[in-house]
């Protein structure tokens, strides 16, 4: 069983092989929330998340017991964790990888010298696989959460946390197949008994959350948190959970959506679905962290471009920040420059324009134009509808 002193091990192996992130207070976001909230900017590592730590407090084990080769199971951070620190050590890394894994994820985990295998259409899939290859290669399995060694390693987060605000009431952890909130909750109670910690799942990957809870809540096939995807649960870290852990909270698509979107535009920093759930938990439950000092964890910053573009869009979309706009009238000559003007003068950009005259039950002398906007938001979005039918024109939403 993982223990403070295996966490203060691995904090003395770490030190100087990785970041010391910072844990600082977030005003916008307490604002918001209702809560004092501090961020712990695990994004910010060489390889962009917090896995990194476990990767090299268990390889360090390995390398010093004469192992020449690991592999791994990882739809990406642990990959490039194990990877990087492979490469540092000497070893050497095979990863085998879900087919569903972010291209940006495949090539950095080329690019730490790792051999990469792409198998399956889930973790679990993945990791049979894995375990066949470790066996017949003769090579070490690294798994990404069901080792005291990660755990540890992760653990180190909390240490490093209460080191920069002792007196935090709660931690609001992500959780996949258990490995950081493990060995946070391990490292928090130690150094602080009556702490509050949360642990947060996606709805479409219950696992944990059914596995401790009872619960049966249906599973999906796919998320935006690819990094929290884990349809199997950990052993180790189940017993921890449900020993340690205060609560489990789910979150849909659109709250990690909107939380991703909310730390790229307040905090300018970049995070991935798995990185943003915590805070998604304190925007779809604000009355549980209501009043409380919260470190919030922001675990890993490796997102698809394609995918934060889409979220962007979409976000900007929910926030009447881009809109499409559908306008009849006449099918004269000078209609359309009028409707432009008529935009222009209420202050949007206009991004896209579509006519069109066969697909439209209008009479046969109208047509119906397709705007996309720019806006400042919902009451300018309001303002400009309100400016095309004063000018004469009839002009909706389209949604």
């Amino acid at each position: 069983m993982t223990t403070i002193l295996d966490i203060e091990r691995a904090a003395e192996r770490l030190h100087g092989q990785l970041l010391d992130t910072p844990c600082v207070e977030s005003r916008t976001l307490s604002e918001i929330v209702g809560a004092q909230i501090f961020l712990k900017f695990e994004n910010l590592q060489f390889t962009a998340s917090f896995k990194e730590r476990g990767a090299c407090n268990k390889l360090v084990d390995l390398a010093a017991a004469g192992t020449r080769g690991v592999i791994a199971m990882s739809a990406g951070n642990h990959a490039q964790g194990v990877a990087y620190h492979a490469q540092r050590l000497g070893l050497r890394a095979v990863i085998v990888m879900p087919r569903f894994t972010p291209g940006v994820k495949i090539e950095r985990t080329r690019g730490f010298g790792a051999e990469v295998i792409l198998f399956g259409d889930t973790l679990d899939a993945a990791r049979a696989h894995a375990l066949e290859l470790a066996e017949r290669d003769h090579l070490t399995f690294v798994h990404p959460y069901d080792d005291e060694a990660i755990i540890a390693g992760q653990g180190t987060v909390a240490l490093e946390m209460l080191a920069a605000v002792p007196d935090l009431d709660m931690l609001v952890v992500a959780v996949g197949g258990g490995g950081l909130i493990a060995g946070m909750a391990v490292a928090a109670r130690a150094r602080k008994p009556d702490i509050e910690i949360i642990g947060v799942q996606t709805t479409r990957f219950p696992a944990m959350v059914n596995a401790v809870q009872g619960t049966t809540h249906p599973q999906g096939t796919s998320t935006i948190a690819e990094g929290i995807a884990v349809g199997t649960p950990g052993v180790l870290t189940r017993d921890i959970i449900a020993r340690e852990v205060s609560d489990l909270l789910l979150v849909d698509e659109g709250d990690i959506e909107q939380a991703v979107l909310m730390l790229l535009e307040i905090e300018k920093t970049l995070v991935e679905g798995a990185g943003a759930a915590g805070l998604a938990a304190l925007l779809r439950h604000p009355e549980r962290f209501r009043g409380k000092r919260i470190g919030l964890v922001l675990s890993g910053g490796n997102i698809d471009p394609l995918l934060l573009a889409a979220i962007i869009e979409r976000g900007m979309v929910r926030a009447g920040r881009l809109a499409r706009l559908r306008v009849s009238s006449r099918d004269v000559p000078g209609m359309l420059a009028k409707i432009t003007a008529t935009v222009a003068e209420a202050g949007a950009n206009i991004d896209e324009v579509h006519h069109q005259r066969a697909f439209t039950m209008l009479a046969a002398q109208n047509v119906e134009i397709e705007l996309v906007l720019q806006t400042r938001g919902r009451p300018h979005l309001a303002a400009v509808l309100e400016a095309l039918r004063q000018a004469g024109f009839d002009a909706e939403e389209q949604h």
